[in-house]
C-alpha cells in the first residue's frame, strides 16, 4: 500500500513538473513571437481555470480552444437582474430597513407564494427576489466566483441549463416539503452549481490541483454549512413581526447539481446529447416534475 500511495504521489509531482515546464515554454514562445503581455495574461487566466474546472485529461483540449467569446454572459446578467430586482423593493419600494426584506417582497409578483401557484411563472421568477443584504451578498458571491469560471469553460447554455433546473427543482420541492410557506432567493441555482462542481472536485480532486483538492471540498463545505445556517434561521427563528421563509430550495438545487450539474459538467470535451448519463440525469429530473405538478394539483395542504 505505501509503495503504491508513493507510486501515485510521484505520479502527481511529475504532472505538476510536466505542466509548469510546458507553461514556461509557452510564455518564451509567445516572448519570442512578439506576441505581447495581453494575450499571455490571457492565457494564464486560462490556464488557471482550467485547473480548478476540469480534470487533467481535459485541460489541453480546453487551453486549445479556450477565448472569452462569448463571456459569460448568463451569470453576470442573472446577476444584475436579482441585484436590480433588490434595489427596487430596498430603494424605490423602501422598507422601514433593508438589513432583512419583509412586507415589499410578499406582495411581489415575483416571489413564488403557495396562494398564488397557478402563476406559473412564481416557481421560476422568485429567484430574482431576495431576503436582505446578507441573502443576495451571499447568492451573488458565490454564483460570481463559481459561475463565471464555470461559464468560461462550459459556456452559458450548459451553465444556465444546470442552474435553472436548480431554481425549478428548488420551487417545487419547497411546494412539496414546506406547501405553506414563501420562497426567495437564488439559492437553488446557485446550489446547483455548487453540487455539480462538487461532484466533479469529489470525483477528480487528485487532478484538480491535487494539494488543494481536499482543501477546496472543504471550503464548499464551509459555505454550505455558513449559508443553510443562515436559511435554517430565517425559517425557524424568524422574529415575531417577520415572515418565514422556505430553506428546501437549497437541498433540492444540491441535489438537481449533483445529478444534471455533474453529468454536465463532466462532458466538457464530449457531446452531451451523446452520453447516457445525461438522459438518465434529464429523466429522473422530469419524473420528479411530474410528481410536484401533481402534488400541487390534487394533493397540496395550499389547496
Amino acid at each position: 500500500m505505501a509503495a503504491a500511495h508513493d507510486l501515485e504521489m510521484e505520479s502527481m509531482n511529475l504532472n505538476m513538473e510536466r505542466e509548469r515546464k510546458e507553461e514556461l515554454e509557452e510564455e518564451e514562445k509567445m516572448r519570442e513571437d512578439g506576441a505581447g503581455k495581453d494575450r499571455a495574461k490571457n492565457k494564464k487566466v486560462h490556464r488557471i481555470v482550467s485547473k480548478w474546472m476540469l480534470p487533467e485529461k481535459a485541460r489541453g483540449t480546453y487551453l486549445e480552444r479556450a477565448n472569452c467569446f462569448p463571456p459569460p454572459v448568463f451569470i453576470i446578467s442573472i446577476s444584475l437582474a436579482e441585484l436590480a430586482v433588490f434595489i427596487y423593493y430596498a430603494v424605490w419600494k423602501p422598507q422601514k430597513q433593508w438589513i432583512t426584506l419583509d412586507t415589499g417582497i410578499l406582495e411581489s409578483p415575483f416571489i413564488y407564494s403557495p396562494e398564488k401557484r397557478e402563476e406559473a411563472w412564481r416557481f421560476i421568477s422568485y429567484m430574482l427576489v431576495h431576503a436582505g443584504v446578507q441573502h443576495i451578498l451571499g447568492n451573488l458571491c458565490m454564483q460570481l466566483v463559481l459561475g463565471i469560471p464555470l461559464e468560461m469553460v462550459h459556456k452559458g447554455l450548459r451553465v444556465g441549463l444546470v442552474y435553472l433546473a436548480g431554481v425549478i427543482a428548488g420551487s417545487l420541492a419547497s411546494s412539496i416539503f414546506d406547501p405553506l410557506r414563501y420562497l426567495v432567493g437564488a439559492s437553488g441555482g446557485v446550489y446547483a452549481l455548487m453540487g455539480g462542481y462538487f461532484m466533479n472536485v469529489l470525483v477528480n480532486f487528485r487532478e484538480m490541483i491535487p494539494a488543494f483538492g481536499i482543501f477546496r471540498l472543504l471550503i464548499i463545505i464551509l459555505i454550505i454549512v455558513l449559508d443553510m445556517g443562515f436559511a435554517l434561521y430565517r425559517r425557524f427563528f424568524v422574529p415575531e413581526n417577520g415572515s418565514p421563509v422556505s430553506f428546501a430550495a437549497h437541498i433540492a438545487g444540491g441535489f438537481a447539481g449533483m445529478s444534471i450539474g455533474y453529468t454536465v459538467f463532466s462532458c466538457f470535451d464530449k457531446a452531451l446529447l451523446k452520453d447516457p448519463r445525461f438522459w438518465i440525469a434529464i429523466a429522473a429530473y422530469l419524473a420528479c416534475v411530474l410528481f410536484a405538478v401533481f402534488f400541487n394539483v390534487f394533493l397540496s395542504p395550499a389547496n
